[in-house]
């Protein structure tokens, strides 16, 4: 049983190294790219036409985002067997993992905020502009 166990950890690891590549991809995209382009939807502009350009700029954004997010999370789920295992040997993959993971979702977390924001302000100065 233990060799059994053994050659789990070991398959695991080896399984984890394939999907490493798609996780530093996806890392590598959000810290250099994503991050950046969130940075600039914070501050948006005071007219409508101007919020609808950042709207559509945002929109196209959040397109390839959304698939890094897509990858990401795929892979994370192919790594959900980790869990299972706790032995000392895949404590350094499942402490990798868990970054991945926290840095996967806080990304995922701000831009969904970032959507919701751009379509409430959007409404709402189209409601502004209709009362006018």
């Amino acid at each position: 049983m233990l060799s059994n166990k053994r050659i789990q950890e070991l398959e695991l690891v080896m399984e984890f190294e394939k999907v490493e590549e798609c996780f530093k991809e996806v890392s590598s995209w959000i810290e250099n790219v994503g991050r950046k382009r969130l940075k600039e939807t914070i501050n948006l502009d005071d007219s409508l036409e101007m919020l609808l350009q950042a709207q559509k700029r945002f929109r196209e954004f959040d397109l390839i985002a959304s698939e890094y997010c897509r990858r990401g999370q795929e892979a994370l789920k192919k790594m959900d067997q980790w869990e299972d295992f706790s032995s000392v040997d895949v404590r350094s993959y499942r402490v990798k993992l868990q970054s991945y993971r926290d840095q996967l979702e806080e990304f995922c977390n701000q831009l969904d905020e970032n959507r919701h924001r751009i379509c409430e302000t959007v409404r709402l100065y189209e409601f502004f502009d209709k009362v006018r």
